[in-house]
């Protein structure tokens, strides 16, 4: 499958970047639910991540946008939906977000790189910036849950089955190049549910995006707001 304009490549190597920073978020959801266990120990309740259900999940990844083409300063757009296609509701649906490559995975910043430069006191810088108020579901003015743990990690709660949940992120771009953004859905933090598709596959994909130097441009309205004036690159979809 793959994406018009931001393209979903199955090549082996996005699978090894997604199974690697898979492989990371696991390892910090098993940390996560460590601490549920050690606090339980000392009176307070357990995550509910150790009460998640196990199991395979049939999803479908139902929209996939995100501009291909972007400027320093311009606000876009990064939609997925998802369906759940299967007969049981998915205990959390959850959204892995991360830069492709070595540096994009030793990042803790869903939307930046780890700088390799040595003794710098903050090595993680973005490439997008998340507006408040996001990611939050579509048809909601409420922002979606976020996992302090999981700092990649988008939680947007139970998917009944035959429901969509479509997902928006707002970002504001902050260094030019080109990029990818790897995205990888899941159906719970604790990684005992898998996402996958009616083929088997893994459930997600990746956008490619280039952020030119170009600044947006912007138009003042009768009411005297400042506003940006829609890029020509069109929307990146799947």
């Amino acid at each position: 499958m793959r994406y018009v304009a931001a393209t979903l490549e199955r090549s082996g190597g996005n699978r090894r970047e997604r199974r690697r920073i898979r492989a990371g978020a696991g390892a910090a959801a098993l940390a996560s639910i460590a601490l549920a266990l050690v606090l339980a120990a000392c009176g307070e309740s357990a995550s509910s991540e150790s009460n998640e259900a196990g199991g395979v999940y049939p999803v479908k990844v139902v929209k996939a946008e995100f501009p291909a083409r972007q400027r320093l300063g311009e606000s876009s757009l990064m939609r997925i939906g998802v369906r759940n296609t299967g007969r049981k509701a998915l205990p959390s649906l959850t959204i892995n977000v991360s830069i492709g490559g070595r540096q994009g995975e030793d990042s803790a910043l869903p939307f930046g790189y780890r700088d390799p430069e040595p003794g710098l006191a903050q090595p993680d810088r973005p490439v997008w910036v998340l507006s408040s108020g996001y990611p939050k579901v579509a048809g909601s003015s409420a922002r979606g849950p976020i996992e302090p743990a999981l700092k990649k990690t988008f939680d947007f709660g139970p998917l009944k089955s035959g429901a969509t949940t479509e997902a928006i992120w707002k970002l504001s771009a902050v260094k030019a190049g080109r990029y990818s953004v790897l995205d990888e859905i899941g159906a719970g933090l604790s990684g005992a549910g898998k996402a996958q598709t009616a083929a088997g596959s893994e459930a997600g994909g990746s956008f490619t995006a280039r952020i030119g130097t170009t600044p947006p441009n912007t138009e003042v309205t009768d009411s005297g707001e400042v506003v940006e004036m829609p890029s020509k690159g069109g929307k990146g979809k799947r």
